[in-house]
């Protein structure tokens, strides 16, 4: 009877000391648990980028409320470093056929085409006739130029996110432009060498659809059509110097317009400026003769 109950006792013992082994053979899941951990990590990590550029953007923006235009402010882009200011006559139109006499290159007001060019968010592949360029800056667009021999790849990428989509908005190569870069607004210019400027950012929010500098803020982007103006297929850029029969920067042989649309309508009278250059500093320039 002993004897039996120590052979069974010693089985139960063999049969514990067996699931033990199996107990301590499987041991912790340490891979799945640095699996966990990893992903976790990652997680945080990639909400906490977003979050990081989540704030970087709403701080861009708020650094760029002080060059938003106002009743108290009606021209911020005059304490941007390097801005250009003069004053022009507007709603002087020219023909398709005729060429204007600018001052400045690439123009930034004048007389120009009765025809305005497509300034709805549009990407030039080629350089567009200055006259119709001019036009769209007449109606609240800022036109940004380039250098195609010094702004390719991904620094055109940057100015193209810059415009595409965005109403009032418009890039196109300039051929010969003495700075990498320059932007247009009616009666301002900004001259630059980098993409990553902030005054690209801060000239955009200054003076597109500013109302106190745009002479015809709120007219349309949209392009006429064929026969008129057509973005896909633009009236070229000429870089030959006008000739004698190209219109002069003071408008004789223009047509004052009182309708975008209907160029040939009769004369009506428009405010001229001072035709006093200046730069973002405020301090008055030589002028330019035309």
């Amino acid at each position: 009877m002993a004897g039996g109950k120590k052979k069974g006792g010693a089985k139960k013992n063999a049969v514990s000391s067996a699931r033990g082994q199996v107990v301590a053979g499987k041991g912790k899941p340490w891979g799945t648990i640095a699996a966990i951990v990893v992903v976790v990590l990652l997680a945080g990590g990639v909400f906490g980028y977003a979050y990081w550029q989540i704030n970087q953007k709403n701080a861009a923006q708020a650094a760029l409320t002080q060059w938003q235009p106002s009743d108290s402010n009606h021209d911020p882009s005059t304490k941007i470093q390097g801005v250009v200011v003069k004053d022009y006559k507007q709603g002087q139109h020219v023909q398709p056929t005729q060429r204007v006499a600018y001052d400045q290159s690439p123009p930034f007001g004048g007389p120009h085409d009765g025809f305005w060019a497509a300034c709805n968010g549009i990407v030039y592949p080629n350089a567009v006739r200055n006259e119709n360029m001019v036009h769209a800056l007449e109606h609240g667009t800022v036109w940004i130029a380039y250098n195609p021999d010094k702004i390719k790849g991904p620094d055109l990428d940057t100015l193209k996110l810059k415009v595409t989509g965005k109403q009032n908005m418009m890039l196109s190569p300039y051929p010969g432009l003495d700075k990498p870069i320059s932007l247009q607004s009616w009666g301002h210019q900004l001259k630059l060498d980098s993409v990553t400027d902030p005054r690209i950012d801060e000239f955009i929010s200054a003076l597109r659809t500013n109302q106190y500098e745009t002479p015809e803020v709120g007219a349309s982007c949209d392009a006429l059509g064929p026969g008129q103006f057509d973005p896909n297929n633009p009236p070229p850029f000429d870089p030959s110097k006008p000739g004698p029969d190209a219109i002069p920067m003071s408008g004789t042989g223009a047509q004052n317009a009182t309708n975008e649309q209907q160029p040939g309508m009769p004369p009506a009278t428009a405010p001229s400026g001072s035709g006093t250059p200046t730069t973002g500093s405020g301090a008055p320039t030589t002028k330019p003769s035309s």
